[in-house]
């Protein structure tokens, strides 16, 4: 597969670009200042900034081509339009790292059974958008009325704990991401299955698996 990579020299996107590199496909990478060149990409994979996803899926969908999301904080609907426009389908998860969409699941499952719950997230310090887009998809799924304290600081990757608490107990649910390795599965797993995805806009790791 030839797969464009928005954002091939950032923290995560470097990560992705080799790793797809060494899973065989023929990566084409993109930064801010390059030419958007997509000629026969099968699918598009963005790690870049919010403000950047509505441009970089515009070119994409104008192409014909599948677009993986990994940025979080930009406008969904706008994308989703984009999409549906074209009749291309985008996938966008807020987190793909395979724990943490187990412990979002968990989460969701722990608070059908706990009266009260509060997430904190961590993340690394040049992260733009708090809350974290997986810490709001949590709270979602959770039923909405969860509070979430977020933490930017240098020396960690990303980390979130739920905790929830009942009569005379507490629940902790935790996910730690030690390397930007653990996103690497979700991707490949998206980039799989993006093709076989309605047009327009599809959110969560956990609808592929």
């Amino acid at each position: 597969m030839k797969v464009a990579v928005f954002g091939a020299r950032g923290k995560v996107g470097a990560v992705v670009a080799a790793a797809l590199a060494d899973a065989g496909h023929d990566v084409v990478g993109i930064d801010l200042d390059d030419p958007v060149a997509l000629d026969g990409c099968d699918a598009a994979v963005d790690f870049t900034q919010p403000d950047a996803v509505e441009r970089d899926v515009t070119a994409c969908v104008e192409a014909g081509v599948p677009c993986v999301i990994g940025t979080t904080g930009f406008d969904r609907a706008a994308v989703d339009r984009l999409g549906q426009e074209h009749n291309v389908p985008v996938f966008h998860a807020p987190n793909f790292a395979i724990g943490a969409v187990l412990m979002m699941r968990f989460a969701a499952e722990a608070a059908k059974h706990m009266p009260r719950a509060e997430i904190v997230e961590l993340h690394h310090e040049t992260k733009l958008d708090a809350p974290s887009g997986t810490a709001k998809a949590t709270a979602d799924a959770m039923g909405g009325d969860v509070a979430i304290h977020s933490v930017r600081l240098p020396g960690i990757v990303a980390n979130q704990e739920v905790i929830l608490g009942g009569q005379g107990q507490t629940l902790t649910i935790r996910h730690d991401t030690t390397s930007r390795d653990a996103f690497v599965p979700g991707v490949l797993l998206a980039l799989q299955r993006v093709g076989e995805l309605p047009p327009g806009l599809t959110v969560g790791l956990d609808t592929l698996l």
